[in-house]
């Protein structure tokens, strides 16, 4: 049985992207949710809905802003990276983009 070739031109493209975008925005939702819930819980306050406002304490605001930057990257990067595996095991080649060979 011949083995079908896989494609790897623009439409590959165009469907990696959309489907890398849907996961990290995904995970960028769940983590944000989830942030949110934990800093009630922690806090007994809804976060800052704008650290940048003067109004806002300078440690909340420092603190809102490296915790949700950094949760939501790495929930997004871990996405990505499921997506790229599953993306990799249904075609058979890594998306477009995703090998870094430095």
């Amino acid at each position: 049985m011949a083995k079908k070739k896989q494609k790897s031109g623009p439409d590959s493209s165009k469907v990696w992207s959309l489907f890398s975008l849907v996961a990290a925005l995904g995970a960028a939702t769940v983590a944000r949710k989830g942030l949110n819930a934990t800093w009630k819980a922690a806090t007994g306050k809804k976060p800052p809905a704008n650290p940048a406002d003067p109004e806002v304490a300078m440690a909340e605001a420092v603190a809102w802003a490296a915790l949700s930057g950094t949760l939501v990257a790495v929930a997004r990067m871990l996405a990505t990276r499921k997506a790229a595996n599953y993306y990799a095991k249904s075609t058979g080649h890594l998306p477009p983009g995703v090998r870094d060979d430095a």
